[in-house]
């Protein structure tokens, strides 16, 4: 069998005796027959979230700046600046004394994608300029790693890496989504009427009970009045308290973020690979921190008997098919029922730390490290509108590859409701005539 080895210049690592080391094991692997001239390509780039409703981030935390392409936007969205800058603002560091200090107006800037205040379907650039950059915190981070940090594995996988604010670990990159999820939050309540919404549910010990906060009639303002973003006062007074107390020691803690969705559309998701919840999982573990998902009962749901978790359905007061309780979380069989989405996404507390901590050297010695570098004492307040821009990223994809897929034609009303309010217009048909017979007489 003759063996031919076909890989691009930047793939080749050193020759020996004008062969690769790896040249051998690609040849094993990859037979001559199974290998089509200049058709190898690599694709690991991970910077491009969505099939349908495209969003590719792009930028560094001590670079010229950070910012996304949107791509499959629809025309016609009425969007502005200030649309953006709004969620924008609710992400930006300095705004109380819980979160870093770093002082960065987060000001976008739309460059292209929009005429007349309306989308126009083309890709739409947003950028936001890094201003407060500081490298002289990072002298340090140039020879040792921190403990827990991206620093480590990026030299692991590209044996180079941007040592100032961590590159593209840094949450910094989080600007790029929460920019794009503006945009994603206006289709979302243009359509639909969908409305995402996320708060803190827990900060270390201190764990707010889920009876105490109501989906139906949970709202913005009730989030934002607090600066831990807990809509329930007693509560977030005491989260407060217990961030107040490790930041004092130069401690971090962990932290959930609990999310929410109203008047999401039947139908979302795939079966199998493609379920809403596995979608709506990667994009929440895609975040900086995050190490935890949960939809619906979660892990609760464990302890609990079928007779007990199960949701029965009901016809409510409309003629429409409901569930009397949400245990599954508004998704079953990976798509959505119609139901209130929940979730929770878990984050670690913040690795960076004001103590003392056993790490090593670039160079492989082992040492001591001491940040002094601005930081979250807790990252769960300010990964608020994070989720949410994930979320409905996310519910926008896949609104439109449900739209593609079963609202092309006309739906059977009998079993279908049509996904918002653009969709009542569309062209409907009766049950009975979801099926058809051929008539040999008609060429196909």
């Amino acid at each position: 069998m003759s063996l031919s080895l076909i890989v691009n210049p930047f793939l080749r690592p050193p020759r020996t005796n004008g062969v690769s080391e790896s040249s051998h094991l690609f040849c094993a692997l990859y037979p001559a027959k199974h290998i089509r001239p200049g058709k190898l390509k690599v694709q690991a780039s991970g910077n491009t979230l969505g099939t349908y409703f495209r969003v590719t981030t792009y930028g560094e935390s001590r670079g010229g700046g950070v910012g996304c392409i949107i791509d499959g936007c629809p025309p016609r969205i009425p969007l502005s600046e200030a649309d953006v800058q709004v969620e924008l603002d609710r992400r930006r560091p300095g705004q109380s004394r819980l979160v870093s200090p770093r002082k960065e107006t987060d000001t976008c800037q739309i460059y292209s994608g929009i005429a007349e205040g309306l989308t126009t379907g083309s890709p739409i650039m947003v950028h936001v300029p890094n201003t407060d950059q500081t490298a002289h915190d990072y002298s340090e981070l140039s020879r040792a790693y921190r403990p827990s940090h991206a620093d480590a594995t990026y030299d692991f996988k590209y044996g180079v890496r941007a040592i100032q604010g961590g590159g593209r670990s840094s949450a910094r990159e989080t600007i790029a989504r929460v920019a794009a999820g503006a945009v994603a939050k206006k289709i979302l309540k243009k359509f639909s009427g969908t409305e995402v919404l996320a708060y803190v549910s827990q900060v270390h010990n201190v764990r707010l009970p889920e009876h105490l906060v109501d989906h139906e009639s949970l709202n913005l303002d009730q989030i934002e009045e607090s600066i831990v973003r807990c809509p329930n006062a007693e509560y977030a007074k005491k989260m407060i308290a217990a961030i107040d107390a490790v930041m004092a020691r130069g401690d971090s803690v962990g932290g959930v973020v609990s999310c929410i969705a109203r008047n999401v559309p039947r139908g979302l998701g795939s079966p199998v690979f493609n379920k809403l919840e596995a979608q709506l999982a990667r994009a929440a573990m895609s975040l900086p921190a995050s190490i935890g998902f949960e939809f619906g009962s979660g892990f609760a749901g464990t302890l609990m008997s079928g007779s007990e978790h199960n949701d029965e359905f009901y016809i409510d007061k409309r003629g429409r098919i409901r569930t009397r309780t949400n245990h599954s979380g508004g998704i079953q069989g990976g798509i959505s029922n119609g139901e209130v989405l929940n979730m929770r996404i878990a984050f670690k507390p913040t690795p960076t730390i004001e103590m003392k901590q056993h790490t090593v050297t670039r160079d492989k010695h082992e040492t001591e490290i001491l940040s002094h570098i601005r930081r979250d004492p807790c990252v769960a307040p300010r990964a608020v509108p994070v989720v949410e821009s994930m979320i409905a990223l996310v519910l926008v994809d896949q609104i439109m590859a449900q739209y593609a897929q079963c609202e092309l034609f006309p739906i059977n009303t009998a079993l279908q409701e049509p996904m918002g309010s653009l969709s009542s217009t569309l062209p409907t048909f009766p049950v009975e005539k979801v099926g058809c017979v051929a008539d040999p007489s008609v060429g196909l």
